[in-house]
């Protein structure tokens, strides 16, 4: 099964989704969002919380980088960039979540 899905930003290209693609993206989520949540809070999310985290941070660092014209290249690695984007995208989020006061446990008083 693969999809193609039309470039909103380049005319002509599309992007070519597969499932090799999709468990990529999860495996990338995952290292990027287990490393985040670790170097931010201390301790993971659970494993569908840092999956979610890194798949959030991919696409958030992949946008910035972009607009911002950050160029993050391991040549001949282009996992590890992928990982490398995720994990700068999940650290914003996070902090962001932070700011916001999302994600804190509430601690019960006895």
């Amino acid at each position: 099964m693969s999809i193609d899905i039309p470039s909103i930003s380049t005319p002509g290209l599309s992007v070519h989704i597969d499932l090799y693609t999709i468990l990529i993206w999860i495996f990338v989520g995952l290292v990027a969002g287990l490393i985040a949540s670790r170097l931010m809070l201390g301790h993971g999310l659970g494993i569908g919380a840092d999956i979610i985290v890194g798949i959030l941070g991919g696409l958030l660092g992949g946008f910035l980088a972009g607009t911002l014209g950050i160029q993050v290249v391991v040549p001949g690695h282009a996992t590890i960039t992928q990982i490398l984007i995720a994990l700068f995208g999940a650290l914003i989020l996070l902090l962001i979540l932070r700011v916001l006061g999302l994600g804190r446990r509430r601690r019960r008083v006895a």
